[in-house]
């Protein structure tokens, strides 16, 4: 269920996956009207969102979320919704229907009703999910130690990073889970490492295990040194 793929540069890395991302809505799009992706915020996206943000695809017909979010007003340098806005929401792309997840609200805790309306306009199970993957073994927000909801009617739930400024939104792991295909992107010799080890020796208190374990569709990772 697990595919490596490895790119010797990041130029490649973002080449090769907006042709993967771009054939996986298309095909989304032949079984029905409108198709879903999930994208993650942080650094790395910013080599590989532009790339597939001029692919040719009917992008009216596609919803856009993300992950998960940092509780920030949305015009803060630290804001995912920013980051989409400035890198994947341009070009053709700009036509996407865009679903953020912040809100007014003061903590997130208080706006999981708000968000999960929102993000039931997305057609679901998500036709693609990309996610990245944290040092500790995190995914979007869900972090180790972390309670992660399993049977909540949430799409979304609050998160409280260990070290971070702020509190943050993260879709649930359930969500993330159900995902008709899901990516991970990789880099760095760290974070590879780590991916050797969580396959060969899976840690069931680590996020990004669970989301091996609980998904039933490919994970296909994307990789770079």
């Amino acid at each position: 269920m697990i595919e490596r793929r490895f790119h010797k540069s990041m130029h490649d890395l973002a080449a090769a996956f907006a042709d993967f991302a771009a054939s996986i809505l298309r095909n989304a799009l032949m079984q029905a009207n409108t198709a879903s992706l999930v994208v993650p915020g942080g650094q790395t996206p910013r080599n590989y969102l532009p790339v597939l943000a001029r692919q040719a695809l009917p992008w009216e017909n596609i919803y856009i979320t993300l992950s998960d979010e940092r509780w920030v007003d949305t015009n803060a340098e630290t804001s995912n919704e920013r980051l989409l806005r400035t890198y994947l929401l341009i070009n053709k792309a700009e036509k996407a229907h865009f679903i953020g997840l912040k809100t007014a609200h003061s903590h997130p805790s208080e706006a999981l009703t708000t968000v999960h309306a929102r993000l039931c306009q997305l057609p679901r199970p998500f036709s693609l999910t990309v996610l990245g993957l944290g040092e500790d073994g995190h995914i979007a927000s869900l972090f180790p130690g972390a309670t992660l909801e399993q049977d909540s009617s949430y799409l979304c739930q609050a998160a409280e990073p260990p070290i971070a400024p702020s509190a943050r939104i993260s879709l649930t792991l359930p969500a993330l889970a159900s995902s008709h295909h899901i990516a991970l992107v990789v880099t760095g010799i760290t974070k590879r490492q780590l991916l050797d080890q969580l396959i060969e020796a899976p840690d069931p208190l680590i996020p990004f295990v669970q989301l091996m374990q609980q998904c039933q569709s490919p994970i296909t990772l994307f990789e770079t040194d």
